[in-house]
């Protein structure tokens, strides 16, 4: 079985931003739009940026100990193909981006390996992308 493209939307309070951020730093083409929100193309998947007021989650970060890094929650994301998720983060790298946990190798040696990163989005959205060389670990133990 295919599998089937999400549809997530999100709180932005900076429409614009996110837009310029979504569109020109990921890259992603933008669908519908309307003054109050935007579609994109979110690596085949549909994610909808929605003008909203903060949320707590964007005014005060949480984070939980994962593999010696405290990993924002809530986060969202997609997991790549490998040589996709190496050209995403030298992408991302290339344009300046801050990171809340810089691009490495996770759990290295271990059942579960992957790389991964995770950035904030302009209005404090938490985003991880990962991917694994063997993408049949993705739900071992």
């Amino acid at each position: 079985m295919a599998l089937a493209p999400f549809h997530l939307a999100i709180p932005v309070y900076d429409l614009a931003e996110s837009r310029h951020f979504y569109g020109e730093v990921f890259g992603c083409a933008e669908g519908r739009s309307s003054e109050h929100w935007v579609d994109f193309d979110f690596f085949g998947h549909q994610l909808v940026i929605h003008y909203s007021p903060k949320t707590s989650s964007q005014v005060e970060a949480h984070s939980n100990p994962v593999d010696g890094h405290d990993v924002p929650v809530p986060h969202f994301g997609v997991v790549l193909g490998w040589e996709d998720w190496e050209k995403l983060a030298a992408r991302l790298q290339a344009k300046g981006t801050r990171f809340v946990i810089e691009p490495y190798i996770r759990f290295q040696g271990q059942v579960g390996e992957q790389a991964t990163l995770f950035l904030l989005d302009p209005c404090g959205n938490a985003l991880e992308f990962k991917a694994f060389k063997d993408i049949g670990q993705l739900f071992a133990k």
